[in-house]
């Protein structure tokens, strides 16, 4: 735990499992003195997609990331796989690292998972980056629905031979589905635009361009164009880049965009810092 006592140094690199609820969770902590950052990975991604970025990014920050529930190769299988659960791990692990404020970067479900926390929490959260998610549309419909289910279904033989790598998390196609189907509702105008709406710290989106899994035609740019009305309403929410390459690539090809999202946001924090309370980190 870190507090006002703690050595200039910071804390010392940790990697282990995060307990929480009827789980735990793998964890890394690189440490040191910098502004903790925190990495949302996508719904059924691992913290290894960050390599590039955290590389881009160095260690002048804090970078700390983990694997969601029954995600990767080491977190446990949970009986709770919901969005509000998600929610609620982020502030598992940063009570677990010592960590008040932080930054958050979430990718894809993790912006979703970074533009709630972030809207909830404006004491805590220093900022937001949101790559290529969090996007307020109504694109869930009784087809769609009908059409996720049966894709998991048919991915599910493919998952199970590639699930002891961490490449794809231990869950069954329908948990993976219906957690997919609850976040097209999380992600309505209705639901999310509020969300977004009451943010009031500095949030940068990154977006890519073109189709993500599972998507048909213009399905992703259809929703992207919806950004510019959030925008508009909100002046704490830029859009940082809109990169080429297609929203599964996002962080392999265009991470140093997503790390200069990261660094416009931390100036921003420490220009506003002789602002704060000297326990504000």
């Amino acid at each position: 735990m870190t507090n006002s006592t703690a050595p200039a140094t910071g804390p010392a690199p940790w990697t282990g499992l995060v307990p929480v609820d009827d789980t735990a969770l793998a964890a890394t902590d690189t440490g040191g003195p910098g502004l903790p950052v925190l990495y949302l990975n996508g719904q059924f991604a691992t913290q290894g997609y960050w390599r590039r970025v955290l590389a881009d990014l160095g260690p002048g920050l804090r970078h700390i990331t983990y694997d969601e529930r029954a995600r990767g190769r080491t977190s446990k299988r949970s009986a709770d796989y919901s969005f509000e659960a998600a929610v609620r791990d982020v502030d598992a692990v940063l009570a677990a690292r010592g960590v008040r404020r932080a930054l958050l970067v979430g990718w894809s479900y993790g912006a979703f998972v970074a533009a709630h926390w972030a809207s909830r929490n404006p004491g805590r959260a220093v900022g937001a980056v949101l790559v290529d998610g969090a996007l307020p549309y109504d694109w869930l419909t009784e087809e769609l629905e009908r059409r996720i289910r049966t894709q998991f279904r048919r991915w599910a033989p493919l998952m199970a031979l590639a699930r002891p790598t961490g490449l794809t998390p231990r869950m069954t196609h329908r948990q993976m589905s219906e957690s997919n189907i609850e976040l097209g509702r999380i992600g309505s105008a209705a639901a999310l635009g509020p969300v977004l709406d009451a943010i009031t710290v500095p949030t940068r989106y990154v977006i890519a361009s073109g189709t993500s899994l599972g998507s048909k035609g213009d399905e992703q740019e259809l929703i992207r164009a919806a950004l510019p009305a959030v925008t508009a309403r909100n002046p704490h929410i830029r859009i940082s880049a809109k990169v080429p390459s297609n929203h599964g690539a996002i962080l392999k090809k265009d991470f140093r965009a997503i790390a200069d999202a990261v660094r416009e946001v931390t100036a921003l924090d420490a220009l506003n810092a002789p602002d704060r309370p000297a326990t504000g980190r």
